[in-house]
């Protein structure tokens, strides 16, 4: 049976969740890719490191996200969302975000203290100063969510 997911669903599949898909276009191109998140509405938050999707982000800020989880090809659940992109400039703001990002991640991590790429690590040193980390919010200003799973 395929159906739609109430909205108290939606909201459940994107707390539930920690990877989803970010989709963004800028100067005729598209791009998307997989990102770590925390949702808490109306927000998905994330971060980054600088390349090719911030800077698309920056140039478009209008975005698409989704979120899936898959029991099998039969069974599965989707959402998918519009929003748009916000760089957090506000130090305070950028520090408790990432607090948040690293303790929703960490537990699907197989050694929580090794990810300087994302900024997490044990020893300040192993970040060094190449990585600039980047804390971003987009604003969902609408969604959509559907299913399919058997009748038995």
């Amino acid at each position: 049976m395929l159906g739609k997911l109430t909205d108290a669903q939606m909201e459940d599949l994107l707390k539930q969740q920690v990877t989803g898909r970010i989709a963004c276009h800028a100067d005729g191109d598209t791009y998307i890719v997989p990102i770590n998140y925390v949702y808490s509405a109306p927000y998905i938050y994330s971060h980054a490191g600088k390349g090719k999707k911030i800077d698309m982000m920056r140039l478009n800020p209008k975005v698409c996200f989704e979120v899936d989880e898959i029991n099998n090809i039969f069974h599965w659940k989707s959402v998918v969302a519009w929003g748009e992109f916000e760089e957090v400039t506000d130090l305070e703001e950028k520090e408790r975000l990432m607090q948040g990002l690293i303790h929703r991640i960490m537990p699907f991590s197989n050694n929580p203290g090794d990810h300087p790429s994302h900024g997490i690590t044990e020893r300040d040193s192993d970040i060094g100063d190449t990585v600039e980390i980047i804390i971003y919010k987009i604003r969902l200003d609408r969604m959509t969510g559907r299913f399919e799973q058997s009748q038995n």
